[in-house]
């Protein structure tokens, strides 16, 4: 059972899974094409992460592989306020179908001018529709400077995505 990793291209999928599995900050740029798969080991579990690439010839793939997962990290720029209305469609198609299946929203780039603040972001992907039954949790991350430790906010994160883990196996 793996951690699905899904966004729009450029949310920060694959600098935030580096991060979480390193504890130190790698910013990625090149989009990934496909698939990229990274395991981290905490003293409680073994983590698998499963990123497909958020470019639009990719996004077919997303729901081929949400039966086998037990967690959703959803990832978006918060600063793209343009393509935000998109990240909230592909969000609601993906979990409508299933109503247990646990998501952690990662509202990214929180450090930049112009990124909408958690509230902004709650709002703009609807989360309050997306329904009672389900464990959801909205978390503002950023990734620093290229070498440095981790984020209070991406440590939470990991700590999050490791406590749910444990609950769902």
């Amino acid at each position: 059972k793996q951690i699905l990793v899904l966004g729009l291209d450029g949310a920060g999928k694959t600098s935030i899974l580096h991060s979480l599995a390193t504890n130190h900050v790698k910013r990625s740029i090149a989009p990934t094409e496909g698939f990229n798969a990274i395991c981290i080991n905490t003293e409680e579990s073994q983590m698998e992460f499963l990123e497909i690439g958020g470019s639009e010839s990719l996004r077919s793939y997303w729901k081929m592989y949400l039966p086998k997962v037990l967690l959703l990290v959803y990832v978006v720029d918060s600063a793209d306020h343009a393509r935000l209305p998109v990240a909230k469609q592909l969000l609601h198609q993906l979990i409508q179908n299933n109503s247990t299946l646990p998501v952690v929203v990662l509202a990214n780039k929180q450090d930049l001018e112009g990124a909408y603040c958690i509230t902004d972001i709650h709002d703009a992907l609807a989360l309050s529709d997306i329904g009672d039954e389900r464990k959801m949790f909205l978390i503002g991350t950023h990734v620093a400077e290229d070498g440095s430790e981790i984020s209070s906010s991406m440590q939470d994160a990991k700590e999050l995505i490791g406590q749910l883990v444990l609950e769902t196996q």
